[in-house]
C-alpha cells in the first residue's frame, strides 16, 4: 500500500520482550508494501539474524565513520552497543508516498520526534509522523516472557529488566501507547491508529 497523500512514518518502541517484532510482523503481513527500515548496530547477530534483515550489522568503527558523515537520522548507545537509522532508509521511501516501519529505542525515538518537530508541516517525515510506544502489563510478565526466550543470561535480563523501567518512564512522550496483554487486541489497536493517521488527519508533532 503507498499514499502518495497520505505517507506513514510510523516510529515503535517498546522495552525488549514486549512483543514489538511480532506487531511489526502482523502489520507488514496484512500491508505488504510496509518499507519496513532496517536499523544498524553494532552488537553481535542473535540466533539466526541475517546481515540486512534483522540489522545492518556494522563494526564500532565503521558505525562512528557514518555518524561523523550525517549519514544518520538517529543513533544511540543502548545495552553498550550502537544502533541508529540511515536518513536514505527513510527519506527515499516517504519521498515516494510509502509506508515506512522504524522500530527504535526510546533514546532514538526522542531524536527523531525533535527532527520532525524543527521541519516544515507539509514534509513528508512530519505530515506521516506516528510514534507508538508498545507496553507490557507489568515487568513480572516482561520477566517471564524474557526467561522464556531464553537468549539472554540471568544478569542480561536482570538489566533489560531495569532498562524497561526506565523506558516505560517515557511512554508519556508518545503520541499513542499500546499495553500488549492479549496480541489479537494490541494489534488491533495498532491497526486503528495507522488507519486514522494515513485516513488524512492533521499531524499530532
Amino acid at each position: 500500500m503507498a499514499d502518495t497523500a497520505h505517507p506513514l512514518f510510523l516510529v515503535l518502541t517498546a522495552p525488549s520482550g514486549a512483543g514489538k517484532s511480532t506487531l511489526v510482523r502482523m502489520l507488514r503481513e496484512e500491508f505488504p508494501a510496509i518499507v519496513y527500515s532496517v536499523s544498524c548496530t553494532t552488537r553481535a547477530p542473535r540466533g539466526e539474524e541475517k546481515d540486512g534483515v534483522a540489522y545492518h550489522f556494522l563494526t564500532d568503527e565503521e558505525f562512528l565513520r557514518r555518524v561523523d558523515a550525517g549519514e544518520f537520522l538517529e543513533h544511540a548507545l543502548v545495552h553498550g552497543h550502537y544502533y541508529g537509522t540511515l536518513k536514505s532508509a527513510v527519506e527515499g521511501p516517504l519521498a515516494e508516498g510509502r509506508w515506512v516501519v522504524l522500530d527504535i529505542d526510546v533514546a532514538g525515538a526522542a531524536q527523531v520526534r525533535e527532527i520532525v518537530r524543527r521541519m516544515p508541516e507539509d514534509a513528508p517525515l512530519r505530515r506521516g509522523f506516528l510514534d507508538l510506544f508498545i507496553d507490557i502489563p507489568s515487568i513480572e510478565e516482561l520477566r517471564r516472557r524474557l526467561e522464556k526466550r531464553g537468549e539472554d543470561a540471568p544478569d542480561v535480563i536482570e538489566t533489560r529488566l531495569r532498562n524497561a523501567e526506565g523506558e516505560r518512564a517515557r511512554k508519556g512522550e508518545f503520541s499513542a501507547i499500546v499495553v500488549n496483554d492479549d496480541l489479537a487486541a494490541a494489534y488491533a489497536e495498532l491497526r486503528a491508529a495507522v488507519l486514522a493517521k494515513t485516513a488524512g488527519g492533521a499531524p499530532r508533532r
